[in-house]
């Protein structure tokens, strides 16, 4: 079977923006090819043994790309209409270019993509990288599927250095992969619930959990329609969406409990926070990578 491949060209500062159009409309997954991401990390302090210079050779365009069903006919023409409301938002872009790619070279052709991602309480491995930890690193061991992310993505990332979770009960809403929620029971929590509206984030959030040796509960549920309650609740989705919880997620907060929110576009922020402070929540942290931004929230 065959892929659609959807590509749109765009600039650096508007490869988010429009990765953040793709999941709106219904992406499971997106690449950025940006020359100046190799040339921020070639600046940085990790050490390189070999570098490709035809990475050097790239023009200065970026190509965000993703990959659909191939029964999915019109993805391409939501994509558009997408990125044309988006233009008052400052979104740039040119042209959209519909591909197609084999199945199984797609199937391998994602994992080169992922790294191990170091974060301060935990380190994040894809399951088919060796890896060999310090004697005091915590280490996830993850397989995301061709769908979600291993945590490399600022978003996710984010909420893992947001994290407060020894000896309290926590949800992770919109969970994907299962990395945050999985992330929390190996850090202290006292136990986890996981919950998606994708099936298939569901299934891998539980093979995730199993590898870890995590005994999380993992449903196909809408956290809305629940009556889960915890001290720590982690809502990793998009601005629109935490808007729409704003009034209905304090419900499933113990008291004295903690939110942390990310996923936030940072032209979207201000009607995040807008929000939150209307619902009775006050600002405790946040965080900022790139062009998004989280939120860890209490109760006033």
């Amino acid at each position: 079977m065959k892929y659609k491949t959807i590509t749109v060209t765009t600039n650096h500062d508007s490869a988010e923006l429009v990765s953040s159009a793709m999941f709106d409309v219904g992406a499971e997954g997106v690449s950025i090819l940006d020359k100046q991401d190799f040339l921020d990390l070639v600046k940085s302090d990790v050490i390189w043994d070999y570098v490709d210079e035809n990475l050097l050779n790239q023009t200065d365009s970026v190509k965000v790309s993703t990959v659909v069903s191939p029964q999915d006919a019109d993805y391409d023409i939501r994509l558009e209409n997408r990125l044309q409301e988006m233009k008052e938002f400052g979104v740039s872009y040119g042209e959209i270019v519909v591909g197609e790619v084999d199945e199984q070279d797609w199937a391998n052709e994602w994992k080169k993509y992922y790294k191990p991602i170091v974060t301060p309480q935990i380190t994040v491995v894809p399951t088919w990288i060796s890896y060999a930890p310090r004697a005091d690193e915590k280490i996830m061991r993850l397989d995301p599927g061709m769908a979600f992310g291993t945590g490399e993505h600022a978003t996710t990332r984010m909420c893992l250095e947001l994290m407060d979770v020894d000896g309290k009960t926590v949800i992770d809403v919109g969970c994907g992969s299962g990395i945050l929620g999985i992330g929390a029971e190996l850090v202290g929590a006292k136990s986890v619930y996981m919950c998606d509206i994708d099936p298939q984030a569901v299934e891998f959030a539980r093979k995730n959990a199993q590898l870890n040796g995590v005994k999380a509960v993992v449903e196909e549920a809408d956290l809305i329609e629940g009556d889960h309650k915890a001290d720590f609740i982690f809502a990793n989705i998009t601005a629109d969406i935490l808007m729409r919880l704003s009034n209905s997620i304090g419900k499933h907060l113990n008291d004295g409990g903690t939110i942390v929110l990310s996923g936030i576009i940072n032209t979207r922020l201000d009607e995040v926070v807008e929000c939150y402070e209307k619902a009775g929540y006050v600002i405790i942290d946040r965080a900022e990578r790139e062009d998004w931004r989280a939120l860890k929230l209490k109760r006033k």
